[in-house]
């Protein structure tokens, strides 16, 4: 069905940061599926445990215990917030288990609040549950919608924060600490603090979606640990998987006994090949060496990037993110923008486009230096030809 725009190639292999197509073309990948390859194709230690947990078993149900999924679920929990988690196949199904969960909640400790607080153009998913968090009209258009009352917030605007917080008692605060799809937006961290002081004092749940900002997406596992908070629930997909479907939630100590049986579950998540594949990218990504590479070439990245928008200040608005998430903010046409996406293609770099006008770069946590600079020069040619051609 015609539900995607596709770029014109056919992908026959990866391997590191480069696809390859058909016809044996290399592209540099700034895409990653979304978010999702953080660890580049054909990883080694991907490599290995896909080997290795594939000649045991590949399922099992949840009627059974599932090791890989247990090792991968107190990792988590470990690395982040005391609790529990549920694994999903999806970010999506992330969201949709947030809302049943925080639904059991205020059932049950919610002292007359109800409803989630999102920020405008945030992204949780496209089942009607998540669709309902979703603020883009264009993603949610006039599809059904569950009857949850809904809070929309702009970002990082903490006087609206306190008022709505206050005045509307949702029972729930859900926000992307880097809204992904709503175009690159980072909250700041006095935000995040801000936010989770007023949760803390007016009894409603801090809910953190880290779907694409987590798996050392922004240099830390997760981004909210920027600021230091501790959420009550955490969204995650994406990354986690190495490659193959893989979401879920963790839910802190308010929530993580809410879930009795029957009240949610899946045939296939979680996938015990996902699983294991999800412990080998932390044993990659949280080794101290490879943060450290991570916090390098991001920083690279977003000084390069400051540079572009210097050099370029009539074709370039703003350069946003955080870490080795990046949007750059044209002042083109969606035409245009669509144009320099196709030269970067000719050219072997792959890239991704949202909010029409932006740029969005997701590279593998594995791109180098070099592999930064070759894009930036790139991309700096191909946009002075975009500006003559605008009179820009």
């Amino acid at each position: 069905m015609s539900t995607y725009q596709r770029l014109p190639i056919a992908i026959a292999r990866g391997e590191g940061n480069y696809l390859y197509d058909t016809e044996g073309n290399a592209y540099l990948d700034l895409f990653t599926g979304l978010a999702v390859n953080v660890l580049g194709h054909s990883h080694p230690a991907i490599t290995r445990a896909l080997m290795q947990q594939g000649s045991s078993f590949l399922h099992i149900s949840n009627i059974f215990l599932n090791p890989p999924a247990i090792q991968l679920a107190r990792r988590l929990v470990e690395q982040t917030i005391p609790g529990k988690v549920f694994f999903t196949n999806s970010g999506a199904e992330a969201s949709e288990a947030a809302i049943k969960l925080i639904h059991k909640w205020t059932i049950r400790a919610g002292g007359g609040r109800a409803g989630v607080a999102v920020l405008k153009n945030s992204f949780h998913g496209r089942t009607l549950g998540a669709l309902r968090l979703t603020r883009q009209r264009h993603v949610y258009q006039d599809f059904p919608s569950p009857d949850i009352p809904i809070y929309e917030l702009a970002a990082n605007d903490r006087e609206q924060l306190r008022q709505l917080l206050a005045t509307e008692r949702p029972a729930a605060l859900l926000v992307e600490p880097v809204l992904g799809s709503g175009g690159i937006v980072p909250l700041a961290e006095e935000y995040l603090r801000e936010a989770e002081e007023i949760c803390r004092k007016e009894g409603i749940l801090l809910c953190l979606d880290e779907i694409q900002t987590g798996m050392g997406r922004t240099g830390r596992l997760f981004a909210y640990q920027h600021a230091g908070i501790v959420p009550d629930l955490i969204l995650f997909a994406k990354g986690v998987g190495g490659g193959l479907p893989l979401g879920g939630i963790i839910a802190g100590e308010r929530l993580m006994n809410l879930f009795a049986p029957g009240d949610h579950g899946s045939t296939f998540a979680p996938s015990p090949l996902s699983a294991a594949l999800g412990n080998a990218v932390l044993d990659v990504i949280l080794q101290p060496a490879f943060q450290e590479h991570v916090r390098r070439t991001a920083a690279h990245l977003q000084q390069s990037l400051q540079q572009l928008l210097q050099e370029e200040p009539a074709a370039c608005r703003e350069i946003r993110g955080k870490g080795l998430m990046a949007g750059i903010v044209l002042n083109l046409s969606a035409d245009a923008v669509r144009e320099l996406q196709q030269g970067l293609l000719a050219e072997g770099i792959l890239v991704d486009v949202t909010q029409k006008t932006i740029i969005r770069l997701l590279p593998p946590l594995t791109i180098t230096q070099a592999e930064i600079d070759r894009f930036v020069e790139t991309f700096r040619r191909l946009l002075a030809g975009q500006s003559g051609k605008k009179g820009l």
